[in-house]
């Protein structure tokens, strides 16, 4: 019988342990978060001398709006379009930006990240383009 007690007990204490890390982790996950469709986007081979543009989707999965300050690429060749979304990203909603690579004398293959500074709950995430500059 104590040892039923006992047991009962020590089941009792794990559940409420495990609905205070539940809930504990509940909060560290509260405000706005990015979900990217993909985190890398292939170009594939392209051509030199053309202007290739690709795009990046997203997701706001937190629970607050997301507020995009800054998209960034890494280096000259790398430019972003200056549509991404100026406004709040409700809660659900997404959005999207398009990243264009200046293929000009540069053939090779290339690898570059894209700077994302927001107020979500990571402020400043990395995405990366990359592919492969042929020559015509």
């Amino acid at each position: 019988m104590k040892k039923s007690i006992a047991l009962l007990l020590f089941v009792t204490a794990l559940g409420s342990l495990r609905a205070h890390e539940l809930a504990y982790a509940a909060k560290a996950v509260q405000g706005a978060v990015i979900t990217f469709e993909a985190t890398v986007v292939d170009f594939g081979d392209v051509v030199v001398g053309t202007k290739p543009i690709r795009t990046f989707r997203f997701t706001n999965t937190g629970d607050a709006p997301l507020i995009i300050s800054s998209i960034k690429g890494q280096c000259g060749c790398t430019t972003i379009a200056d549509s991404w979304p100026k406004e709040a990203i409700a809660p659900g909603g997404t959005g999207e930006f398009q990243v264009t690579y200046d293929t000009n004398a540069r053939i090779g293959q290339f690898d570059k990240k894209i700077i994302i500074t927001s107020n979500a709950t990571v402020p400043v995430m990395e995405v990366r383009i990359k592919g492969n500059v042929t020559a015509q």
